[in-house]
This record gives structure tokens, sequence and C-alpha cells, in this order.
């Protein structure tokens, strides 16, 4: 339904009058248009309050990953009996190492609790954990991505400042690979001159 604004509106008779507003529409267009700004701030707030709720199916997600959330779900329980919430994409699926298979990450970015803002997350940043195959790794960070380089999936990190000798705003940036063969995540500590 469309609604036209004009100079008039349309009295209880259903005759054309004029308003203070300048606007055309009924009594019934009035009802049905605060209606549909009810419906729709209504179905924002249910959203938003019960997106985190259904985000994350945890069926699917390895054992070694299920027990880093069950950890995290305990910890929120035991302070001051507060309510857990895996947001969504706080677990997802990349190619970690190069294989064309999809691995695990976890990102405790994704986790919140009701009595705790900062019960997983400092200025450090939050702990990730990578599971490739059935090994897990875990770093503490600011931000992740990945890229290729050469023959390599580099997993770079952005990492709290202390990590490169400075202070929380300093640059610093962890750029890691995964060595099958070893199964462990390599990086350099090569110094600049």
């Amino acid at each position: 339904m469309a609604t036209t604004l004009t100079n008039n509106a349309i009295d209880a008779d259903g005759k054309a009058a004029e308003t203070k507003m300048g606007h055309k529409v009924t009594a019934m267009g009035r009802r049905v248009a605060a209606l549909g700004w009810t419906v729709a701030l209504f179905t924002l707030f249910a959203a938003l309050c019960t997106g985190s709720a259904h985000a994350q199916d945890l069926t699917e997600l390895p054992f070694q990953l299920r027990e880093k959330v069950e950890a995290a779900w305990q910890a929120c329980s035991d302070f001051k009996n507060g309510q857990f919430a895996l947001q969504l994409g706080a677990a997802h699926r990349v190619d970690l190492d190069g294989d064309i298979q999809r691995d695990w990450v976890l990102d405790e970015a994704g986790f919140a609790c009701s009595t705790a803002a900062s019960l997983y997350c400092g200025t450090g940043g939050c702990m990730s954990h990578f599971l490739v195959e059935e090994h897990l790794f875990s770093l503490l960070n600011q931000g992740l991505d990945m890229a290729n380089i050469g023959p390599f999936r580099v997993l770079l990190a952005d990492m709290h400042g202390l990590q490169c000798d400075g202070i929380n705003p300093t640059p610093s940036v962890l750029a890691s690979v995964w060595d099958a063969d070893e199964m462990v995540w390599r990086s350099t500590g090569a110094e600049w001159e």
C-alpha cells in the first residue's frame, strides 16, 4: 500500500479536509502505518535479542572446540550466574594449511557473557583457536586474516604492540604458515636491518 503525501486528509465522513500536518492519510492508514512501524521495530528488537541464542549450531563443532565453548560457558555461569552467548560466526571454516580442506577457527571475540563485559577479551585482544586436522593451537590476537603468498597459506594476526617491543597501539603483525610435516605453525623471528 502506497501513501501519497498532499496538503489534504480524509475526514471521518470520507471527505477531503485540511490537516495541520499537510498529509493525506486516512484514519485507517494511520493505524496501518503505526502497526507497520510497531511490527518492524519489534522484529528488529527480537532479532537483536535472540540472534546469539540460535547463532551457532554446536553439534557440528569438533570436540576440541566444543570443550573451549563449554569452558567459556562455565566461566560465565560461575561469574555472578551469567548467561553465555556464542555469536554467529564465532566458529567458522577456512583453509588454514593450503590443502583445500576447510579447517576450523573459533574466535572468542564471538563469546559474550551477560555479567562480564571483558571476560573473554581485553586490551591484548581475544583468543582464537585453530584446529588443523586434529591439532589445536591458540593465539591471543586483535584480528585475523588469511593470505596466499607463493605456495603458502599465511595466517596474518594483528597483535598487541607489546609483541613488537612497543605498547598497545604500536603496529604489530604476526605471519605464520602451517608446516604439514611437523604439524606446527611456523613464523620467523627475523630482524630488520
